[in-house]
């Protein structure tokens, strides 16, 4: 009993410093920024940089950054949850040394953009903050294209700002897989990977303030933004911009892993494939090696098709159905190559194979008509399974010549009574 009056009271304690903070007038020094930090590579996460929004008034001793980018690694099951696009981020109000340090050591650079507000703006977007930092509302939904620590700062701001915020013009016609490439550009393997995995919906041009997902884009169309009110004021969205933290590190991830980028492993594979291929029809199919490598590759690529299947089909992630990598890397490669060593399923695995040969045959010959934009090492990727199942095709239809011949000479030698 004496626990629960304990927990109560610590409760309404909390809430009640919560409220008071919120209460908190501020003064007319007070100031209000956006913060945005330059991409790292030390993390997949970083690579896009970052948005935060700092509030700052010395004579109340206020000088907090709300940071929307927080999440908990720790949760029960969080990769699943994470994969399924179930993650859920939380805002946190930290000091704005312990912000700007962490972005000193690593050598990013932050830029202060202090926003050109109302003292009533200010107060109603302070007052709307620290409502956001209660823990029954601190956490959200994380959507990486829609709703995310960009996009967060900004609909506050456009919320709280009385006047309509014209944002300037933008005549640049780019999609969401557009954005994301110019972010992961210097990661061979990650942009194949995004690539593999986001679909044709990727691919719609988008327009201004759905590009403000990544913080320079949000950085850029706030500084050309202007705040027009009934009255026909119109006015500079950002009063004073400022570089507070310089960039020290520039990015040393290019040429991700050299000559073993995702295009030169793809013909590196199709080169093997090829050779094997011809060794097989020299040994006229005498030999097992040929199936051990046809399970490796369809295992490999049934493995990622059903990654794409379960983001395609049990995921919330935007933009992830349909996906026409789904054509040549898909789950029926990983089920039938179990079924190559099961003799009672040797007739469904070679059809299997020659519908997967004439799939892959469409798909390679309308490549670049497809509606979505697909990494160039899908084509040599997608030719070794093209290969093997022709070849697979190809030495079925041989062995059965060879069977018809050898039962007609059969049958004619048993016609002329006997053998020769």
């Amino acid at each position: 009993m004496l626990r629960t009056i304990l927990v109560a009271i610590s409760f309404f304690i909390i809430a009640g410093t919560q409220s008071t903070k919120a209460q908190i007038q501020l003064s007319d020094s007070a100031k209000i920024s956006l913060m945005t930090t330059s991409p790292w590579d030390g993390a997949i996460y970083a690579v896009y940089g970052h948005t935060a929004i700092m509030v700052r008034d010395d004579s109340l001793g206020i000088d907090k950054v709300f940071n929307y980018g927080y999440f908990d690694t720790s949760r029960p099951n969080f990769m699943y949850h994470f994969v399924r696009g179930e993650t859920d981020y939380v805002v946190e109000a930290v000091p704005l040394e312990f912000f700007l340090n962490e972005y000193r050591m690593k050598g990013v650079e932050v830029v202060e953009q202090e926003l050109n507000l109302t003292q009533e703006e200010k107060q109603n977007l302070w007052n709307a903050l620290y409502i956001n930092t209660l823990p029954e509302n601190k956490s959200y939904r994380y959507n990486f294209f829609y709703d995310n620590c960009v996009t967060r700062p900004r609909d506050l701001t456009e919320k709280h700002v009385q006047g309509v915020i014209q944002y300037p013009a933008d005549t640049n016609v780019q999609t969401f897989r557009d954005l994301v490439h110019e972010c992961v550009s210097a990661f061979p393997w990650m942009k194949f990977g995004i690539d593999l995995v986001i679909g044709s919906d990727a691919d719609k041009p988008i327009t201004l303030r759905e590009k403000m997902f990544l913080p320079v884009y949000l950085l850029n169309a706030f500084e050309g933004a202007n705040v027009e009110k009934p009255d026909t004021v119109s006015y500079p969205l950002v009063k004073n911009t400022e570089i507070v933290v310089p960039l020290v590190n520039q990015s040393k991830a290019d040429g991700e892993w050299g000559v073993f980028n995702p295009l030169s492993i793809a013909f590196a594979l199709l080169f093997i494939t090829i050779l094997i291929s011809v060794v097989q029809i020299v040994k006229l199919n005498r030999i097992r090696f040929p199936k051990i490598y046809d399970t490796f590759l369809f295992v490999l690529f049934g493995l990622g098709g059903l990654v794409i299947f379960f983001l395609m089909f049990f995921s919330v992630h935007p933009a992830t159905n349909p996906n026409w990598n789904f054509v040549w890397m898909n789950i029926f490669a990983l089920i039938f190559a179990f079924l190559f060593w099961v003799k009672s399923a040797k007739k469904a695995v070679n059809i299997y194979h020659f519908i997967n040969f004439a799939v892959l045959t469409l798909f390679l010959l309308l490549w670049w008509f497809i509606p979505q934009q697909l990494p160039p090492a899908t084509i040599p990727f997608s030719m070794s399974l093209w290969i093997r199942s022709g070849m697979n095709v190809f030495m079925l239809r041989k062995r059965r010549m060879t069977n018809k011949r050898y039962v007609s000479s059969k049958y004619m030698k048993a016609g002329w009574g006997g053998d020769f």
